[in-house]
């Protein structure tokens, strides 16, 4: 299994990383099976999974109830979990919680988001024995005060604050950083000023790494998907059609056939119908 080091190096070589998203113990079994570098654990799964609007109602009993799925079905992959909304209420919330997450939730690290508003609590983490991933830019927790999911770092004054973000959390220990729907060029720059790993989500192909969500390569979510999202696959249209499949067979009596049932011996059939007296 990689681990953090093997990402630093990965950056130096030039490696590309690969993370994805995934929720539960089939998507991480098969993500662990094509040889990505990471596993996230995303408090996505409130949308993704749970049906919300956001992230916001996603809990600490939520994440950790996934990240343990997804541990079990990648046991051979670094993976890191979400801390959930209002995990930075304070730093003692967010130690206590990133804490849990590792000890119940088995995961390798986490993931919060913010740049210099939450550097005291990535190092207080850090200093505790976990590592942290850092998370800038589109921040879905708190999409709602950045004026909705929308493209962070455009103007002047937004890039500035977005790379100082990046140089606060590498200065508190934070082993890589997303950069979720940052401009091309603003990427490039932070990737490169940086010592330590990007991983991007629509912030161009500079990054260190790419992350996109099980369900949305895959086509597996129903909602519409982001720009930056591209579908590898469309697992969604063979799931509708393989159901309604089902659903006809079924439906026309063809579905069970006598290859998908138990054959049992007629005597003792008939001896069950006829008990002896």
């Amino acid at each position: 299994m990689k681990g953090v080091l093997e990402f630093a190096q990965a950056k130096v070589q030039g490696h590309k990383l690969v993370m994805v998203t995934a929720y539960d113990y089939p998507s991480a079994y098969f993500a662990e099976q094509a040889g990505v570098d990471l596993i996230l654990v995303g408090d996505s799964v409130g949308m993704v999974v749970l049906g919300h609007d956001s992230t916001v109602p996603v809990t600490m009993d939520d994440m950790v109830r996934h990240t343990q799925a997804v541990r079990r079905g990648a046991t051979d992959t670094f993976i890191v979990g979400d801390l959930p909304f209002w995990s930075t209420s304070s730093v003692a919330c967010a130690v206590e919680r990133a804490g849990r997450l590792v000890q119940e939730g088995g995961c390798h690290a986490v993931k919060l988001e913010g740049g210099r508003n939450v550097a005291v609590h990535v190092e207080a983490i850090v200093r505790a024995g976990v590592p942290v991933c850092g998370h800038i830019g589109l921040t879905p927790q708190s999409a709602t005060a950045l004026g909705g999911f929308r493209v962070q770092g455009k103007t002047a004054a937004q890039a500035r604050a977005l790379l100082e973000d990046a140089k606060s959390l590498e200065a508190a220990g934070a082993f890589m950083v997303v950069l979720e729907c940052v401009p091309i060029p603003l990427a490039r720059v932070i990737t490169e000023r940086l010592h330590i790993p990007t991983i991007g989500i629509g912030a161009g192909p500079h990054c260190d790494g790419q992350v996109l969500v099980w369900h949305d390569l895959l086509g597996m979510y129903p909602r519409q998907a982001p720009k930056f999202v591209y579908r590898y696959a469309d697992l969604g249209t063979l799931a509708t059609k393989g159901i309604a499949t089902f659903a006809e067979q079924v439906r026309q009596g063809t579905f069970p056939g006598a290859e998908q049932g138990f054959v049992m011996d007629e005597e003792e059939l008939a001896r069950a119908l006829n008990p002896p007296v």
